[in-house]
C-alpha cells in the first residue's frame, strides 16, 4: 500500500484486507493475531478521514491502537500530526512501528519525530561555553567533553541519545535550545541548528508525531499569533486523549515561577561574560532581581501546595508586601534599561532585555490582572513558588481553536467514556457532532482479574481509616505474596500507611518520593515480592506485565480535591450556570482516574491479578454504580476467602 494510493487501490483495499484473518498484517507480523476491535478501530478512523468527521474511540488494552489508527492515517493523503501523552510513546511510534510499516506498506512514507526545544541541545551555545570558565566541577567538565564530542557527531542532537548525563544535571540548563535564549535566523548556526533541521524535517513530512506539550503549546502561539512551532497540517490523532484537558489548561494560562527569576540573573550573567558585553552598572541589576525576588516570593506562605489567589488575595498580598513587589519589577526594568543603553548590543543580549520585559508583564498580570475567565492560585513546592492563571474553561477555546478549525480529528484512549458515555469527555473539551463507540475488551476480564471491595473498613473520612486500611492491604500482600501497586489519593495518606506496613509484611517496600520514577519502576521489576507505594502519577502510563505485578490496591475512590483552586474554580462555574458539578464533572473526572489506576493491572492476556478498592462508597452511595458500570466486566467479591483462592494461581 504505497502512501500515494490512487483513489482507486484505496477503495479495492479495505481494512479488513489489511486487519482481518488471513490479510496483509497476518502476513508480515510475526506477533500478529487477529483483534477484532483493531478491525473496527481502523475502520473507524478510516471513515473519519473518508468523511471528514471528527471520532472519539475507547479502545482497551491490547486492542492495539497505534497500527489501527497509522495505516488509516498513511492512506489520507494529508499530512498528519500523531499527538501522544509522552516522549516514550513518541519514541516507541518513531523506532518500532514507523519502520515497520515503512518496510511493508509505504516504502516512501516521510516521518518527523518533533519535542520540545529543551529537548535538544543548542550548537551556539556548546560553542561560546567551550572557552569559557563557566564549568562547575569534574562532572560537569568530563560530562561536557563528552558532550563536544557527540555535538559534532549526532544527527538530532536529542538529549535521549545521552545516556551517561543524569536526568537532573544542571548542566543540560545551560546548554539547552529552550527559547528564553534563542536568538532565532540572527543565530550564527541557525543553518546548523537542530531545531532547524527538524522543522525542515516536519515540512516534508506525511505524518509528524508530537506530544499532547508541543502540540497545544503550539495552539497557543498560533492563537496569540506569535508564530508556530508545527507546519501546517491536516488532520490530528489524539493517543492518551482523556489528558487533552489538562494539558490544554496549562498551555492557554499564564505562569511564572521564583526560579524564572534566578534563571534569569544566572543566563544574563553567562550571556554577557561570553559575548564580552556589560558594565558594573549592567550587572548591578542582576544582584538585584536575585535579592528583591527572595523577597518577595518569601512573603508567600511556607506551607506546600495550592491556594487560591483570586482579587481580594492578591489585593490584600499586594497591600502588605508592596515594597517587595515593586521593588523587583524595578530591578526588571532597570536590566531592560541599562542594556538598551549598551553601545553593542548583540542579539543574545537583546533577548536578555526581552526576557526581562516579559518577565514583568506576566508579574503584572498575576498580580493585578482582573480579568475574568481564570482560576488565579499559587503553589509552593519544595524551594519553588509559582504563581498561575489557569482558564475556568478551556472548551470554547479548543472548540474555537482546534474542532472547527480541522475538519478530522480521532481522539482515543482506554478512558475516554464514564458508563459507556462520552457525554462528559465531549463537554469538558467543546466536541459536538462526533461519531463515538467503546471498542469490544481483548481480554477476559472476569477470568483474569478479580475485583475486592472489602466489607468492614470504616468510611474513608472515618479517623480510624488509614490503620485499618493497612491492615487489609497487610491481608491482601500475604495473600499475592506482594507485587503490587498501592495507589493513594494523597501523599499524606501514602506514607502514614508506609509506616504502619514497614513492621507488617515481609516484603520489600518502595516509596513514592524516596528515588526518580524511573528508577523505583526499574527497582520494582527487578525486586522479587516488591510492594510500591505511589501517587496520581503512577496511575497511568505504567506498563510491568507479568506475574511481577500481580495486585492493584486503591484507597479511595479518586475524587479531586474539592479546595484545590482550579476544581472548586470550575465547580463554582458550573453551579453559577445551573449544572450539578458533582454528577456533571467531579464524579465523571474520578471514574476516568479509576479506571486509569485499575488499567495498571491486566495488560495482556497472560496477566491474572487481583484488584482492590478499599473505599466501601462505590458500593453504598448510588454514584458507585456509574464507577462499577464504567469498569471491565471483573468477577467482584468482598470475601477475602475468595481472593485467598485466586490468588493461589498467581
Amino acid at each position: 500500500m504505497p502512501k500515494r494510493a490512487t483513489s482507486e487501490a484505496k477503495v479495492s483495499i479495505t481494512m479488513a484486507d489489511i486487519f482481518g484473518p488471513g490479510g496483509m498484517l497476518e502476513k508480515c507480523h510475526p506477533g500478529y493475531e487477529f483483534r477484532r476491535a483493531q478491525l473496527e478501530m481502523a475502520e473507524m478512523v478510516d471513515e473519519a478521514f473518508q468523511k471528514h468527521q471528527h471520532t472519539l474511540i475507547e479502545a482497551g488494552t491490547g486492542t492495539g491502537k497505534t497500527l489501527a489508527y497509522l495505516i488509516p492515517a498513511i492512506r489520507s493523503g494529508r499530512r498528519v500530526v500523531i499527538s501522544t501523552a509522552t516522549k516514550s510513546l513518541q519514541e516507541q511510534l518513531f523506532q518500532k512501528d514507523i519502520p515497520f510499516l515503512r518496510k511493508h506498506f509505504a516504502p516512501d512514507l516521510k516521518v518527523a519525530l518533533m519535542k520540545g526545544r529543551n529537548n535538544f541541545v543548542c550548537r551556539q551555545k556548546v560553542h561560546l561555553m567551550a572557552n569559557q570558565p563557566v564549568l562547575r566541577g569534574m562532572d560537569e567538565i568530563d560530562w561536557f567533553a563528552q558532550i563536544r564530542d557527540w555535538e559534532k557527531l549526532t544527527e538530532t542532537g536529542d538529549r535521549a541519545e545521552l545516556d551517561f548525563l543524569p536526568d537532573d544535571a544542571e548542566l543540560w540548563n545551560r546548554i539547552d535550545a529552550r527559547k528564553d535564549a534563542c536568538t532565532g535566523q540572527k543565530c550564527l548556526q541557525f543553518q546548523q541548528c537542530f531545531l532547524t533541521a527538524m522543522r525542515q524535517r516536519a515540512q516534508e513530512a506525511d505524518l509528524i508525531i508530537v506530544n499532547h506539550h508541543l502540540f497545544f503549546a503550539d495552539l497557543a502561539l498560533r492563537q496569540d499569533d506569535f508564530g508556530s512551532i508545527l507546519p501546517e497540517y491536516a488532520a490530528v490523532i489524539f493517543d492518551e486523549a482523556h489528558e487533552i484537558e489538562d494539558v490544554a489548561s496549562d498551555y492557554f494560562g499564564r505562569a511564572i515561577s521564583s526560579y524564572k527569576f534566578d534563571e534569569l540573573s544566572r543566563d544574563a550573567e553567562q550571556t554577557l561574560r561570553m559575548v564580552n558585553a556589560g558594565t558594573a552598572a549592567t550587572r548591578r541589576p542582576l544582584a538585584q532581581i536575585r535579592e528583591r525576588a527572595h523577597a518577595f516570593f518569601e512573603a508567600f506562605p511556607e506551607r506546600e501546595g495550592r491556594f487560591p489567589f483570586e482579587p481580594a488575595e492578591r489585593a490584600a498580598f499586594l497591600e502588605r508586601n508592596r515594597e517587595p513587589y515593586d521593588g523587583l519589577a524595578a530591578a526588571l526594568k532597570r536590566l531592560e534599561t541599562e542594556l538598551s543603553a549598551l553601545s553593542s548590543k548583540p542579539e543574545e543580549v537583546l533577548n536578555i532585555a526581552r526576557r526581562a520585559a516579559e518577565l514583568r508583564r506576566e508579574l503584572a498580570f498575576l498580580l493585578e490582572s482582573q480579568e475574568r475567565g481564570y482560576v488565579y492560585w499559587f503553589e509552593r513546592r519544595g524551594k519553588g513558588v509559582y504563581l498561575v492563571a489557569t482558564p475556568i474553561d478551556v472548551s470554547e477555546i479548543l472548540r474555537e481553536r482546534l474542532f472547527e478549525q480541522f475538519d478530522t480529528i480521532v481522539l482515543t484512549s482506554a478512558t475516554l467514556a464514564v458508563g459507556g458515555r462520552f457525554d462528559y469527555v465531549k463537554q469538558r473539551l467543546g466536541i459536538s457532532g462526533s461519531r463515538e463507540e467503546v471498542l469490544p475488551q481483548e481480554f477476559d476480564y472476569r477470568s483474569q482479574a478479580l475485583l475486592y471491595i472489602p466489607k468492614a473498613l470504616p468510611d474513608v473520612r472515618h479517623a480510624n481509616f488509614a490503620a485499618r486500611a493497612a491492615e487489609e492491604i497487610a491481608q491482601l500482600l500475604h495473600l499475592t505474596r506482594g507485587r503490587a501497586f498501592c495507589l493513594f489519593t494523597s501523599y499524606a495518606q501514602m506514607r502514614e500507611v508506609h509506616e504502619r506496613l514497614a513492621g507488617m509484611i515481609p516484603y520489600p517496600l518502595l516509596l513514592q518520593g524516596t528515588a526518580p520514577r524511573s528508577a523505583l519502576l526499574d527497582r520494582f521489576r527487578a525486586t522479587p515480592g516488591a510492594v510500591l507505594l505511589a501517587t496520581a502519577s503512577f496511575w497511568q502510563g505504567v506498563d510491568v506485565p507479568g506475574s511481577q505485578l500481580s495486585c492493584v490496591i486503591i484507597d479511595r475512590l479518586p475524587f479531586a480535591v474539592p479546595s484545590d483552586p482550579i476544581v472548586a474554580a470550575r465547580v463554582r462555574a458550573l453551579q453559577e450556570d445551573g449544572q450539578n458539578p458533582f454528577a456533571e464533572y467531579q464524579v465523571p473526572k474520578a471514574v476516568l482516574s479509576l479506571k486509569q489506576g485499575f488499567g495498571r493491572l491486566i495488560r495482556s492476556r497472560n496477566d491474572r491479578g487481583v484488584l482492590a478498592i478499599l473505599d466501601n462508597r462505590i458500593q453504598r452511595m448510588q454514584y458507585g454504580r456509574i464507577f462499577l458500570e464504567s469498569l471491565p466486566e471483573y468477577t467482584v467479591t468482598q470475601d477475602l476467602a475468595e481472593v485467598a483462592r485466586f490468588a493461589q494461581e498467581l
